[in-house]
């Protein structure tokens, strides 16, 4: 067998199949190109899920890695490290809020999101124990925990995990009118992604957004924006949100935050809803932990600039302006997104969104599918025009054959 034969068979033999990733095997990775066990080499258009805004091994990254790993990368919160407090400080500035509560992955800043929510509907609003609601939209994608799943409509991720958390109202996406009408007093917040990844990257309609942070507003609720996938520069700007001049009154963050290097994430929001937490009632052994918080320095450090931002609003219209073209003309259907992030509906005459995306394997360009026949083009932000087109012309080969 040959080397990516074999690796695949090893880690089928070995691990849970939870995963269908494509057959290749990856070795090595630099900006926004991944060379695999056999010295071939693929343009990445998924990046990570947005984990990689900044590419693969950037140098500014790597380098805080490094420097933090000599010195210390573990103290647990049972004592202060040197790197938490500028960590916290720089990213409540970033995301113009006062508070951080650090932890490690997507799905626990989205726990940890429920729980503030919850906790400030009991302390501050002053809702009757036990029965706060939190409102979610359908097709959501918030992580995998089984309080998460709960409130999931995507039976792949939700059947036979039940008992199902209760506690949640689930109202379609992009509908005012049902929010309005699902809110009641006993309601603690509303659980938006400003753009949703995983359902295929749906944009919400015009003022869906300004709707909610209105709504929420009037009736005394939190507004929880999951900028995990969709926030730090993917869409142009550093949060989704700003697109319609929207501020939630919590931001949760992870992926990018990160930088393909570490896990970290985040719930930022303002002292008073953060302050409901007191000593022993949350935390993370390994949440904002040194290693962790040096990586995500630079990667604020990096955002602050706006380069990255401004790099994704103008790669971003050449690739919509791109995609456009292909949308009508039998081989693709519609083509969604913002900035470098798009979902492409392929006409189901042509093939699912699995087989499109193993024949731009073979093409040399990565990329994956979601909900049947969409693909997802995610790059680096870091990538050139040059690989961008590169990756386009693949596309257009393979759409065409």
């Amino acid at each position: 067998m040959s080397a990516t034969e074999t690796a695949i068979a090893s880690a089928e033999a070995h691990s849970a199949h939870n995963y269908h990733p494509l057959p290749v095997v990856v070795a090595s990775a630099e900006g926004a190109w991944m060379t695999d066990v056999e010295g071939r080499r693929y343009l990445d258009l998924l990046a990570g899920y947005s984990a990689l805004n900044f590419g693969h091994g950037n140098r500014r990254l790597i380098d805080a890695a490094k420097a933090q790993l000599e010195r210390v990368t573990l103290t647990s919160r049972a004592f202060h490290h040197d790197r938490f407090a500028d960590f916290c400080t720089e990213l409540a500035a970033l995301c113009g809020m006062e508070m951080v509560l650090p932890m490690n992955t997507g799905a626990e800043a989205v726990e940890t999101a429920v729980k503030t929510a919850r906790k400030w509907g009991y302390r501050v609003k002053g809702v009757p124990d036990g029965m706060a609601k939190i409102i979610v939209a359908s097709d959501n994608f918030h992580g995998r925990t089984t309080t998460i799943i709960s409130f999931s409509t995507d039976p792949e991720a939700r059947a036979d995990y039940g008992p199902y958390t209760p506690g949640f109202e689930i109202v379609p996406y992009g509908d005012l009118t049902a929010l309005r009408e699902a809110m009641t007093e006993n309601t603690v917040a509303v659980l938006i992604e400003p753009i949703q990844g995983e359902a295929g990257v749906l944009v919400p309609p015009a003022g869906y957004l300004p709707g909610v942070r209105e709504l929420t507003r009037e009736r005394n609720v939190l507004f929880i924006a999951d900028e995990i996938q969709s926030g730090l520069g993917r869409t142009g700007k550093t949060f989704a949100l700003e697109h319609e001049g929207v501020v939630p009154d919590m931001y949760v963050l992870g992926k990018a935050l990160g930088g393909g290097v570490v896990p970290v994430s985040a719930v930022v929001s303002s002292a008073e809803i953060l302050g409901v937490f007191r000593p022993g009632e949350h935390g993370s052994t390994f949440g904002g932990n040194p290693l962790a918080c040096a990586v995500a320095l630079e990667v604020i450090a990096m955002l602050r600039t706006g380069e990255y931002q401004e790099r994704a609003a103008e790669l971003g219209d050449h690739l919509h302006r791109e995609l456009g073209l292909l949308a009508g003309g039998g081989a693709v259907e519609t083509v969604r997104g913002r900035g470098l992030w798009a979902g492409v509906d392929i006409a189901p005459a042509l093939g699912t969104g699995r087989e499109i995306s193993e024949r731009l394997m073979k093409e040399r360009v990565l990329v994956k599918d979601t909900h049947g026949s969409t693909i997802r083009i995610a790059p680096p932000l870091v990538i050139s025009k040059e690989d961008l087109d590169w990756g386009l012309d693949r596309l257009r080969t393979v759409l065409s054959a």
